[in-house]
């Protein structure tokens, strides 16, 4: 991990906008010349691979990493098999260096967030229970937040608040392991 990535989340209800949200930040922040990774976490398993292809007979025949790699691009798989799911800051020692690292999910983990909040969704703010949440996203006007809001199609805005309060990634590890 390098001194110079920063970490920062968005948490939010499923059906909130997370991802709508990032795909229309990613484009904003690297105009403003941030070089930009995200994670994802998917709560069920997930598959990659399509059965029948080479890389998912490698996979299901043992291997505990496969590379699949053309001249466009290259994905690491790694099979878990009996191992437990890989915390933040494990998975984060996996990212090349970048100025900006947008984690999506690990709502309940404690490093900065920004929250997506949906009116229609109908589910109640996670704000007042997660003290990481430094400003509110919403399509609606939350008078009783605790933090600052933001309107959710306020794209540049967004930017601006996850860069101000986007954390060292080693400041934030290191918080995490207790260190």
């Amino acid at each position: 991990m390098q001194r110079s990535m920063r970490i920062i989340g968005l948490a939010g209800w499923s059906g909130s906008g997370k991802t709508t949200l990032i795909t229309k930040l990613l484009p904003h922040l690297i105009a403003r010349g941030q070089r930009v990774s995200t994670l994802k976490h998917a709560h069920h398993g997930f598959d990659l691979d399509q059965p029948g292809k080479d890389s998912f007979m490698h996979r299901t025949a043992g291997a505990t990493e496969v590379v699949i790699s053309s001249a466009k691009r290259f994905a690491v798989l790694h099979e878990l098999r009996d191992e437990p799911e890989w915390d933040l800051p494990e998975l984060l020692t996996k990212f090349a260096p970048v100025d900006l690292v947008l984690v999506e999910g690990f709502k309940r983990d404690a490093f900065p967030k920004l929250e997506i909040h949906r009116a229609a969704n109908g589910k109640p703010l996670i704000q007042p229970d997660d003290p990481h949440i430094v400003t509110i996203a919403s399509d609606i006007p939350l008078p009783q937040a605790k933090v600052p809001v933001v309107d959710l199609d306020d794209i540049k805005t967004i930017a601006d608040v996850l860069l101000q309060h986007a954390a060292p990634l080693q400041s934030v590890a290191a918080a995490m392991r207790g260190a």
